[in-house]
């Protein structure tokens, strides 16, 4: 059963699934449908058609739904979708898609979104990402699986971030991130390979040497961008295909 607070305000169409646990003077909107099991803090709008998986915890003052911050939007019924698992702390927003982009807003499972973040309009983020305290993501951002964007960083509109990347604190992040790096510094640059990271998900000592190698072509040889693009589609393992799958779909060019 349901525990919704009795100065919360829910609308009779909401579409509220079992265990779900919606705190005092929080606002749930027509439009919107929460899965099994999620808490949703106090003082919380959810609006907009938004849909919110299974298992989230989404604490106190967060803003979910709302309508995107984007000057051509004329209230299209644009939507935001949100998956299982994932902790969304105090003060975080999270705005709907626009109609320019694919009009829609997504958010994986397993995530874990520190106070303050905000997720514009049409940002994808993957699964099992760390993005911590102020961080903003504006529109059109994609982020990989298992990245982690340290506190107060800045993410321009477009931008790729890829897979196990590792971003330090108030990176400034105008250009893509190819998956598995390691990036700080202010003009934010590349400083290696995110090895520790892998490890902890399981990528063995041979794969790591890969990507390091693969790392090298792309940010030590001399090599022009497009001459490391062409020495890595050489290489045959899995793990540097993906890094040239992503380099080959990057349209902002890559931090180097």
């Amino acid at each position: 059963m349901s525990q919704i607070h009795p100065t919360a305000i829910v609308d009779s169409r909401a579409r509220i699934g079992a265990g779900v646990s919606i705190g005092a003077y929080t606002i749930v909107d027509g439009d919107v449908e929460i899965g099994d099991n999620t808490s949703i803090g106090h003082h919380c709008v959810v609006t907009g058609h938004t849909k919110i998986g299974s298992d989230n915890r989404i604490y106190h003052f967060v803003s979910i739904g709302e309508a995107n911050q984007d000057k051509k939007y004329r209230g299209e019924p644009t939507r935001l979708v949100i998956g299982d698992g994932n902790t969304i702390r105090e003060f975080c927003s999270l705005n709907r898609g626009t109609v320019q982009d694919q009009g829609v807003t997504k958010v994986g499972n397993d995530n874990w979104l520190m106070a303050y973040v905000h997720v514009a309009h049409d940002c994808i983020v993957g699964n099992h990402t760390t993005i911590a305290n102020c961080t903003q993501l504006a529109g059109h951002v994609r982020v990989g699986d298992w990245a982690t964007l340290g506190g107060f960083t800045g993410v321009h509109q477009f931008v790729k971030i890829g897979a196990h990347v590792m971003c330090g604190v108030s990176s400034v992040v105008l250009m893509d991130v190819p998956p598995y790096v390691t990036c700080g510094g202010n003009p934010l640059a590349a400083v290696g390979v995110n090895s520790e990271g892998l490890k902890r998900r399981g990528y063995t000592q041979d794969q790591i040497s890969n990507i390091k190698r693969a790392y090298k072509t792309l940010y030590r040889s001399g090599l022009t961008f497009a001459e490391a693009k062409a020495a890595l589609l050489a290489e045959p393992s899995p793990e540097v295909a993906v890094l040239s799958s992503f380099l080959n779909e990057s349209t902002r060019g890559i931090v180097r």
